[in-house]
């Protein structure tokens, strides 16, 4: 049987009263807004120890993506294809992302079992997935770095202080059940300076608001989290961060926000 959080206060603002938009709920998955700050978020998510197995990414995004095939029109396929050739046009990632980031140490924190990192950076990964993050370590180690399995938020306060020059956060705080936690210990790993990329659904996208509950960004029960430009910059905030907007030429009609948290140098 599932276990689940269903007392899970908002991960904004810590407050205990939500109310549940039916419309954004599947099933037993309640999708609720924080009657304080409007943050959007499950309120009922499974377990960490349920996301190692029983929804592990790699058996819920097939799921997820099939379920929503078949409610595609016309539109949507062309939408998706168009979407999927900008993919493959687009510069190598480990290119891009050094002009945002530089090199160094980089922890990817749910790398899943893809290394996107070649030198000058090394790669480090957290995984809650026991099968994808054996894989990843094995593609990590000969390059200097490793994966280790685990939930992000409890993981990350394995490493010492200062040691990465750069996280990635890419489709991860979306996933999060403990997001101050997470974040407060990616502050104490990373160096002064250092910067956290980060890449969430964007809920206020206008891909959102036509398609409402059939929006890409909505997925069950893996997403607890959906953020707003207000509210992802409000938890950087909170842990201390700095926080930059990457995408905001287009956010309002990207599907995703796009963004650098930046740790200060403290004075």
């Amino acid at each position: 049987m599932t276990e689940n959080l269903s007392a899970r206060n908002c991960p904004n603002c810590k407050s205990t009263v939500a109310t549940v938009l039916e419309e954004y709920s599947y099933n037993e998955w309640n999708v609720a807004a924080c009657d304080s700050c409007s943050m959007l978020y499950l309120k009922n998510p499974p377990t960490y120890k349920d996301l190692e197995k029983t929804f592990g990414w790699e058996t819920t995004f097939r799921e997820e993506d099939s379920r929503r095939a078949k409610k595609r029109g016309p539109i949507k396929h062309l939408a998706r294809a168009i979407r999927e050739l900008n993919y493959s046009l687009r510069s190598d990632d480990n290119v891009r992302y050094r002009r945002i980031l530089g090199s160094g140490r980089i922890l990817d924190v749910g790398c899943g079992d893809t290394v996107r990192w070649k030198p000058p950076f090394i790669p480090f990964g957290i995984e809650i997935s026991k099968a994808l993050a054996l894989s990843a370590n094995k593609k990590m180690h000969p390059l200097g770095g490793e994966c280790r399995q685990g939930s992000g938020a409890e993981t990350i306060w394995e490493f010492e202080k200062n040691y990465f020059d750069n996280i990635m956060m890419h489709s991860y705080l979306e996933h999060e059940v403990n997001v101050s936690k997470i974040l407060n210990g990616a502050y104490q790993c990373l160096k002064p300076e250092g910067k956290i990329f980060v890449r969430v659904p964007n809920f206020n996208s206008l891909n959102r608001r036509i398609s409402k509950s059939n929006w890409p960004g909505m997925r069950y029960p893996d997403h607890v989290n959906y953020f707003t430009v207000r509210t992802l910059r409000s938890v950087a905030n909170n842990a201390g961060f700095n926080f930059k907007l990457h995408n905001k030429h287009k956010i309002w009609v990207d599907d995703n926000i796009q963004a650098l948290f930046i740790k200060p140098i403290k004075n």
